[in-house]
């Protein structure tokens, strides 16, 4: 049973740490809002959003003021709105992000997640459309997030889909200056209960509502790791270990209280760390602190698939209702360590695609060329698609080619999303093989039935 004396253990890691509550998110179905009617059906999403999260950032800050505990972000995802709004006679799926947007305002949320498709094995006419709208989706909105799922461990991958993102993601960047793609992420195996952005949407197996909570602290496991220098790699596993142990009991905590008072069913705590720009909260320090001198230096992978693993363990220990993606996040442009390491040279994309076998997502948060083609963009995202599929594990690509900018230039997002050097990418074209089209077929190890 918890209790709040626990919350008494960690006010040094909130104090000096950097530890948060990354973010409350609120799961909403919008399965039964489809119209003939697009008005009528934008009209159902906002009512229901709006109706739902009223009171969802007001709870959390009640929590955030009595625990002492910082909740940095309110967040709500919906069921892809390729399946909820295809009943909807309509081309242009622009008036539902629209509608998206304007109840994310509404109920004072920073961030919505759900303008999304699920088409690893397939299209249908909803996920043409929507995809087809993401770009002027994402430029005329501000707080929109979307994702679409191209392959999995038991489908494959989609490569007309991969095709079609590739191209979908140059187009974003185009008409909204790159920042439209900050806010859109491609998956493999994409997981229905992820608090996290831009890839969170309300599954279809979930029920009408439901909390999910996003806990971080790569600064706490960063100082634990401080007091173990020189120790073994078994002992760095096992204080991570319990490091995430005590970071997930304070997000357990926050979850059933705000289920509590919202009177929505608790989901999962994700127990990823998510590090921000801030200096000390970053897991290239965490990476570092274990004996490599730059995050991107041979050993890379290996560190990160101990603290990766042992975040996990320790994340298990603490709560039955462990889930969404949990373990150590990897993006550029929003970690103090990486940026670094990025800018001097040491780590490399070809790096990065090679620590996404062992961490929670992929390749995340980077800064391209402007003038990186649409088959390129393509090409990794099929490449982070194969290594989810043949791990079984979720991958996810957030990319950005940045108009008008090259190698050695920087760009910055803002606020959480921090910034970025444009990053060198392979100069060899990939652009017969995504000509191809078709699916790279799911792996032997897919039937387990």
């Amino acid at each position: 049973m918890i209790n709040t004396g626990e919350i008494l253990e960690t006010i040094e890691m909130i104090s000096h740490q950097h530890l948060d509550i990354r973010t409350i998110t609120m799961g909403i179905s919008l399965r039964g809002c489809g119209d003939p009617d697009p008005k009528a059906t934008a009209r159902k999403i906002y009512d229901r959003i709006t109706v739902s999260a009223k009171d969802l950032v007001k709870t959390g800050e009640d929590i955030e003021r009595e625990f002492g505990i910082p909740i940095v972000n309110k967040r709500i995802s919906v069921t892809p709105i390729a399946i909820a709004c295809e009943p909807a006679e309509t081309e242009d799926y622009v008036i539902f992000a629209e509608a998206l947007d304007r109840a994310a305002k509404e109920t004072g949320v920073n961030f919505l997640g759900g303008f999304s498709a699920l088409v690893q094995k397939g299209f249908t006419e909803g996920d043409r459309r929507l995809i087809a709208s993401i770009p002027e989706a994402l430029s005329r909105t501000e707080r929109v997030c979307s994702s679409v799922n191209v392959g999995s461990t038991r489908a494959g991958i989609n490569m007309d889909a991969v095709k079609l993102m590739g191209e979908t993601v140059k187009r974003t960047a185009e008409i909204s200056g790159g920042m439209g793609c900050a806010k859109l992420v491609v998956f493999a195996n994409a997981v229905e209960d992820n608090p996290f952005m831009a890839g969170a949407f309300h599954g279809v197996g979930e029920p009408d509502r439901v909390i999910n909570v996003g806990v971080s602290g790569p600064g706490v496991v960063h100082n634990a790791l401080l007091r173990v220098k020189g120790e073994p790699l078994n002992v760095v596993a096992e204080t991570v270990k319990k490091t995430a142990f005590r970071i997930t009991r304070m997000g357990e905590l926050v979850a059933q209280e705000a289920s509590k008072r919202l009177g929505v069913p608790f989901g999962i705590v994700d127990l990823s760390l998510a590090p921000t720009p801030a200096i000390g909260d970053s897991v290239a320090d965490i990476l570092e602190e274990m004996g490599l001198e730059s995050v991107g230096a041979p050993g890379t992978t290996a560190a990160l698939a101990l603290l990766n693993d042992a975040v996990k363990k320790g994340g298990v220990m603490a709560s039955s209702n462990v889930g969404g993606l949990s373990g150590a996040f990897i993006p550029v442009s929003e970690d103090a360590g990486m940026i670094r390491a990025a800018a001097s040279g040491k780590l490399t994309i070809e790096k990065l695609e090679a620590m996404t076998c062992v961490c929670s997502v992929g390749l995340d948060m980077i800064a391209l060329p402007g003038d990186t083609s649409a088959e390129t963009v393509a090409a990794i995202i099929a490449d982070e698609a194969a290594i989810g599929m043949i791990n079984g594990k979720t991958t996810a690509v957030r990319v950005i080619p940045v108009p008008g900018k090259t190698v050695g230039d920087r760009v910055d997002f803002g606020g959480l999303l921090g910034s970025a050097p444009i990053m060198p990418v392979n100069p060899a074209s990939p652009a017969s093989f995504i000509e191809r089209g078709g699916r790279i077929p799911a792996p032997m190890h897919s039937l387990r039935n």
